[in-house]
């Protein structure tokens, strides 16, 4: 590959998106895996240890507080750089003084400490992405989303895998806090260092606007529905075949779990950051389009490798390929995947727009575990396998369909206006917004079930799936409009 291509790697940006995307990355395995740890070796109740996964849920909800963060402006480095500064000093403060707990006695107190880690990461998150999106030119999006991949991932290894082993054999469990904690100051950094994005970007004038406008100048583009389809299913043969795999490798294979966490977390994470950097230099050469379009056919493809593993005869390298190709062909769908969504980002409200079509994008990898155990058990793992790589090709089609709205927004950074039947697209976003409600008030019932104040059990299966169908129906009406669209445009 020419050495054109290779520069975009060394410019100023790709130092600033390595150091902030390993910033972004490194609280995520704290609060998830390395802590649940700690809690395990200090005895901890099994049920309270399953509790403290519910920290997790700020990266899921966090689009209802980015509004907060395209509205204000930091009295300091202004409205992307500010936000950033506060939220990293407040993790550095908040992962040091969790090195201060010991999980027998103080478990209340670092259950809090845990809560703010995860809201501050997530925080951060909306601001890094935001940054990103307004600060990178269209043509090096792809290579951008690639090198914040690579920092995460590389990241969430060191806060992961070698936060334990460290902990465990040399360190000691309160100091790996500290030590994550230092680690969280080139991020600081890099924060110092960046640029602000133009000062012509218009940010909202009021919280009102700063919630409403996002959403009004999205839903008013055309194929804006079939682009929400896009987001949700263009990786879903992807999260179909990830969500299974370890039990997988263990059960349906029969491999022993040392040689899959070596072999799968190990070479996949190192596979994923190949994918992706090499995903960002074909990006270099290839429109937005048509690398979604290759690397998810690849994606899709790769599944295959998991198919031929669970149909010959185990050993050990058939393996390692089929992790390999499978995470290398995710890490370069990953690295167009993340273009796509700040393609579809308007400047001006780029934080509420980021996070609320990267949480949209986790439904299908949050929502397919129960769909795939019960296809599992019902008809064994090469048929899943099979099925994994069908459900790669609607997010295909949906792809194909919008090439000509990804085109003009990758060249012009402009949507075309809907003109057609506004009073059935209102229908489509009021039955949207009614299964999101409906979706809150469930999690408000959940909270109130897990604290024991109220015994719902039986109705939370019920408002849950109301929930979804509501707001699944809201897109299939709002994507059929714009297929209907599309045609009457055609003919």
């Amino acid at each position: 590959m020419s050495s054109h291509y290779l520069q975009i790697f060394t410019r100023r940006n790709a130092a600033l998106l390595l150091l902030l995307g390993f910033s972004s990355g490194l609280p995520l395995a704290l609060t998830s895996g390395t802590l649940q740890a700690w809690m395990a070796v200090e005895n901890v109740d099994i049920k309270t240890i399953g509790f403290f996964s519910l920290v997790g849920q700020a990266y899921v909800f966090k689009f209802l507080w980015s509004p907060l963060m395209d509205r204000y402006t930091p009295p300091f480095l202004g409205r992307r750089r500010g936000w950033l500064l506060l939220t990293q000093l407040l993790l550095i403060v908040a992962i040091a003084l969790m090195g201060f707990m010991q999980p027998s006695r103080d478990l209340t107190l670092l259950a809090s400490l845990a809560v703010l880690v995860a809201f501050c990461s997530a925080s951060q998150d909306i601001v890094f992405d935001a940054w990103k999106t307004d600060i990178l030119p269209a043509e090096e999006r792809g290579s951008g989303a690639a090198i914040s991949v690579f920092g995460y991932r590389l990241a969430m290894l060191v806060s992961g895998g070698l936060a334990l082993w460290l902990a465990d054999r040399y360190l000691g469990w309160q100091a790996i806090w500290w030590l994550m904690a230092a680690m969280m100051a080139p991020g600081v950094i890099a924060t110092l260092l960046a640029k602000e994005p133009d000062e012509a970007i218009v940010q909202p004038r009021s919280l009102e606007e700063a919630v409403v406008a996002p959403l009004r100048d999205f839903f008013t583009r055309n194929n804006a529905w079939l682009i929400l389809s896009l987001i949700v299913l263009y990786k879903l043969g992807d999260a179909f075949a990830a969500s299974l795999t370890t039990i997988f490798l263990i059960r349906g294979v029969g491999f022993d779990a040392g040689d899959v966490g070596l072999v799968n977390k190990t070479l996949g994470l190192f596979a994923t950051i190949i994918g992706a950097l090499f995903g960002g230099l074909l990006m270099q050469r290839l429109s937005l389009y048509r690398a979604l379009m290759l690397f998810g056919i690849l994606q899709a493809l790769s599944n295959l490798a998991y198919w031929l593993l669970s149909v010959t005869d185990k050993h050990l390298y058939s393996m390692a390929a089929a992790v390999f190709a499978e995470n290398l062909c995710g890490g370069m769908g990953t690295a167009a995947f993340v273009a796509l969504l700040m393609t579809l980002c308007n400047k001006s409200f780029s934080a509420t727009q980021f996070a609320l079509l990267s949480a949209l994008s986790a439904v299908g990898r949050v929502y397919v575990g129960p769909v795939a155990g019960w296809f599992v058990a019902g008809w064994g793992w090469p048929a899943f396998y099979a099925f994994s790589v069908a459900a790669a090709l609607p997010g295909l089609v949906l792809l194909a369909g919008c090439r000509r709205t990804l085109d003009r927004a990758e060249k012009t950074r402009e949507f075309a206006p809907r003109d057609r039947w506004p009073q059935a697209y209102r229908w489509a976003i009021r039955l949207l917004l009614l299964g999101c409600a409906l979706a809150g008030v469930a999690l408000a019932l959940l909270a109130l079930d897990a604290l024991g104040v109220a015994h719902i059990d039986h109705l939370l299966a019920t408002l849950f799936g109301g929930a979804a169908l509501l707001g699944l129906a809201g897109v299939i009406l709002g994507s059929l409009l714009d297929y209907l669209a599309l045609r009457s445009a055609q003919d």
